[in-house]
């Protein structure tokens, strides 16, 4: 569907273009955003390898073993039909724990094993398969909410294009995530007293 949309929006701006003269800008302008994409995607990736090698010292140094133990009560208050010996515990705590860190691309793996696990748990507890768990839309609702302590990409975007302090969004940032997942916890809670 995204193709569809990125190829009517060029094909818009190509005949646009062409009809009011301005073909030469548009190829320039084509021209000058691809060698910016490369750019930030050079950029992005550099910052990537940094907090994805910190997330591996993490669990190398038995780090996030600890951040999952941690995160066992809230796990209780918002998974209450996971078993505590679940494996989707810990890919639910590691993913919350890379969007935490802002590693979004590092939260997806998780976030795929976290809800094969949830299925499983799911078709176990007598669930069918093409309807979503409890559990399952509890994790995909925290997930979007996604609160982020370190908003890496925003501060290598705002670096890439010469923000003078690139990290000043950390405090906002802080805010809006903590609120949108307060807001997705309350959503959580209280559409699951609704539906006992």
């Amino acid at each position: 569907m995204l193709n569809y949309l990125w190829g009517g929006m060029i094909l818009i701006a190509v005949v646009y273009g062409t009809i009011t003269g301005n073909v030469k800008e548009v190829g320039n302008a084509a021209i000058d955003s691809s060698k910016e994409a490369v750019e930030l995607c050079i950029t992005m990736f550099g910052v990537m390898a940094l907090w994805t090698g910190v997330m591996q010292i993490a669990e190398a140094g038995g780090l996030t073993k600890k951040f999952i133990r941690l995160m066992r009560p809230v796990l209780r208050f918002l998974f209450p039909e996971v078993p505590d010996d679940s494996k989707a515990n810990d890919y639910i705590a590691s993913n919350m724990l890379a969007n935490l860190l802002g590693l979004g691309w590092a939260a997806t793996p998780f976030g795929l094993k976290a809800m094969e696990e949830l299925q499983r748990l799911n078709l176990a507890q007598g669930g069918k398969k093409e309807v979503a768990s409890r559990s399952m839309c509890t994790f995909l609702i925290i997930n979007i909410s996604s609160l982020q302590l370190i908003p890496v990409n925003i501060i290598a975007y705002r670096s890439q294009y010469g923000a003078v302090n690139p990290a000043e969004i950390v405090g906002p940032a802080i805010l809006a995530t903590l609120v949108s997942t307060l807001a997705a916890v309350i959503f959580i809670k209280l559409t699951e007293k609704r539906t006992k």
